[in-house]
């Protein structure tokens, strides 16, 4: 009996107390170091039942978020249309074996991909094919994004044959849209082709906004004709709101 009242006064603390320390071990403070950057290592470092984090140095967040919303075929795609874009046979051969094969969210994928690269050229190609599948229904959002990319990079001609598509099919672009196909025209050298979107802009179900204005009343300053329609235009429409008018002298005009 002795014996057996021994072994159980004993035995239990010493196989647990290894892992009773282990838990209820706390981390030794900070020692006063003259080297900062131990500190800081130091700090960095978690201690959670045992165990110590660490941060291994990988980007997080958005970051890694993009590739990963792009599937392998999607991937593929874009880095064959852009090998092929130079030779305008292989391109379409490759969009018959490869771009048509594609399901509906990465076609989706690819042409948005193109247009925040700016291979605007290649995503007008992706688009026409999108534009000709069954599932196709006219969305001013997929039209907005591509004009607004094609303004962007000065591809006027190809901003009117979408912008013409895009009237056909009774869709309005917003306020964000006809600011930069204005802003694009003018800077194109192109006037009356602005004062044409803005004719257009005029007659939008979406009440109108300052800012499409604005960029023409700067943009036509060099045009005081023109300048004068926008602006009793926008003395109208927005009557609380300011103009500023620079000196005549600035553009020789007495």
């Amino acid at each position: 009996m002795a014996t057996r009242s021994f072994f159980k006064k004993w035995r239990f603390p010493h196989l647990v107390s290894p892992f009773l320390n282990q838990l209820t071990r706390t981390p030794n403070p900070i020692k006063q170091s003259s080297s900062t950057s131990d500190v800081a290592v130091f700090q960095c470092k978690t201690v959670s039942w045992g165990l110590r984090e660490y941060h291994d140095g990988r980007p997080r967040g958005p970051l890694w978020k993009g590739k990963k919303l792009i599937g392998k075929e999607a991937l593929f795609v874009i880095l064959g249309l852009k090998r092929f874009k130079d030779d305008e046979d292989k391109i379409q051969k490759f969009i018959k074996n490869h771009v048509l094969r594609l399901l509906k969210m990465d076609l989706f994928a690819v042409l948005s991909e193109l247009e925040r690269q700016e291979e605007v050229s290649l995503a007008l190609m992706i688009f026409n094919v999108m534009h000709k599948q069954d599932w196709y229904k006219p969305d001013v959002f997929l039209y907005k994004d591509l004009i607004i990319a094609l303004a962007r990079a000065k591809k006027m001609e190809e901003v009117m044959q979408l912008w013409e598509s895009m009237r056909k099919e009774n869709l309005f672009p917003d306020s964000q849209t006809y600011t930069e196909v204005i802003r694009g025209f003018l800077k194109y050298g192109s006037p009356a082709d602005a004062m044409n979107v803005y004719e257009d802009m005029k007659n939008s179900p979406d009440p109108p906004e300052e800012l499409p204005f604005r960029i023409l009343l700067k943009g036509l300053l060099p045009h005081p004709l023109l300048r004068n329609k926008v602006k009793q235009d926008f003395e109208e429409i927005f009557p609380d709101s300011n103009i500023y008018d620079p000196p005549q002298e600035i553009f020789g005009v007495r």
